[in-house]
């Protein structure tokens, strides 16, 4: 399961599965929406959303290489 921090809009950090985002919108604010219909309104754009996923899916990527 892969969990990243966020930051929501009021100030506290909560974790996130990035395999439950079905879509995240710049509408001025950022609203990730999950598969579940849950929505989060976070500080950070889209943009950079979508880096700290490939980031993290890399790192688990690495990870799991590593160990086989």
């Amino acid at each position: 399961m892969g969990i990243f921090a966020q930051k929501n809009i009021v100030p506290k950090v909560f974790c996130l599965n990035h395999n439950l985002i079905e879509t995240i919108e710049d509408t001025p604010d950022t609203v990730v929406k999950l598969t579940n219909g849950t929505k989060y309104v976070v500080r950070d754009g889209a943009d950079a959303l979508l880096e700290r996923v490939i980031a993290f899916n890399r790192q688990i990527f690495a990870e799991k290489m590593r160990t086989e």
